[in-house]
């Protein structure tokens, strides 16, 4: 039986970048994996209980260790990212904590060879 330590943090990359109050963009940033108490704590928020969809701010200000140079991820940091960053930390979140794993197997257009692909966004795909 081989020793393979269990992976529980996930670095990422932004497609466009969490921009602060300063201007700086930060798109570099950590995801841990997500705990029990992590998915039933929120479903008591009362901001859940009113609007279902804020269940991926707070699942994300929990599992979300560190985003470039902001000292603290919290929902206000989740709630103004743009979209497309949204939705890019919601299918890693979903990756990680579903299937274990940041990679999607893809195949080159061009010429049909296929290879796996992190989709966190730190490792190009290539041919």
């Amino acid at each position: 039986m081989t020793d393979m330590a269990l992976r529980t943090e996930y670095p990422f990359t932004l497609p466009r970048g969490y921009v602060d109050q300063h201007g700086a963009v930060h798109r570099e940033g950590v995801m841990r994996l997500a705990t029990a108490r992590d998915e039933i704590t929120p479903q008591s928020d009362p901001r859940v209980r009113d609007n279902p969809a804020y269940l991926t701010v707070l699942l994300l200000e929990r599992t979300v260790l560190s985003l470039g140079e902001v000292p603290e991820v919290n929902g206000y940091v989740i709630e103004n990212l743009f979209a497309s960053d949204l939705a890019f930390l919601q299918d890693l979140y979903k990756r990680v904590n579903q299937q274990g794993h940041t990679e999607a197997a893809v195949s080159c257009p061009e010429c049909a060879h296929e290879f796996a692909v992190d989709v966190s966004g730190d490792a190009p795909g290539e041919c």
